[in-house]
């Protein structure tokens, strides 16, 4: 049996708590200032079993936590290079400074009462970021082409390498512990992993060697993973099945 089928304790659904952004917006006969997030991110959430609760960049916004059962850290813009301690090149952009300020008092917080904790592209990111990690601002300067985000406003897909034994095998149900298991992923993003943060394991990597996928070390949070590709974007319910069976298995909220 794997986390992504395993059965709940709770009969209750799960509270999810999404990191969502401010971005100038459009509807109707206005154009103004909003609060964001892509709808596949709650419709996935809901048909895994959760039900969606959205995260605005606010401050104080982390002690929503208190109320709810997990996070999940959605993907977005770049982070600031300077909290990872490197100057800013002309391929970063869409930095937003209340985002990166609110999403790391929530992951901290999360941290700190063993939420489960899904990240997805910019939020395996700063995961990887606020333990100390580093990041590539510009992956094609690295890797040597755009299969990471082929094309703008839009999903490509590439295979990614998943490690053997790994919680990421176990949702994904790899259960072959002998070699490392192909998956089709729907991919967009230009940055990437460069240095590890404390505590985390790299599980999928793609076919370049950029790495796609981390988990944190159950001592520090008892699930923590993170994916670099977007996993809201395809049909694949179990990364989120996953996360909503772990927040099952926690209990009451902030227990």
């Amino acid at each position: 049996m794997t986390d992504a089928d395993a059965p709940g304790e709770r009969s209750a659904a799960p509270l999810v708590g999404i990191s969502a952004y401010c971005e100038q917006a459009r509807w109707g006969v206005w154009d103004m200032e909003a609060m964001v997030l892509p709808r596949r991110y709650p419709e996935r959430v809901a048909r895994a079993g959760g039900i969606p609760v959205l995260l605005p960049p606010t401050a104080g916004i982390e002690d929503a936590l208190a109320r709810l059962d997990c996070l999940v850290l959605s993907g977005g813009g770049d982070i600031d290079p300077a909290r990872y301690g490197a100057q800013r090149l002309p391929q970063t952009g869409s930095v937003r400074e209340d985002r990166d300020t609110a999403e790391l008092a929530l992951l901290e917080t999360a941290l700190a009462r063993r939420m489960p904790i899904l990240g997805i592209c910019r939020g395996m990111q700063l995961i990887n970021v606020a333990l100390g990690g580093s990041l590539h601002q510009h992956l094609p300067d690295v890797v040597g082409h755009d299969e990471h985000a082929p094309r703008p406003g839009a999903f490509g897909s590439h295979e990614v390498k998943v490690a053997p034994g790994s919680r990421l095998a176990g949702i994904l149900g790899h259960t072959d512990l002998d070699v490392h298991l192909p998956a089709d992923v729907p991919t967009h993003h230009h940055q990437g992993i460069n240095r590890l943060g404390a505590g985390l394991t790299a599980t999928a990597w793609a076919q370049d060697g950029t790495v796609e996928a981390f988990e944190l070390d159950p001592a520090q949070c008892p699930f923590a993973v993170a994916v670099q590709w977007h996993p809201e974007a395809g049909d694949d319910l179990r990364l989120f099945v996953a996360l909503v069976n772990a927040a099952r298995m926690v209990g009451a909220p902030g227990g």
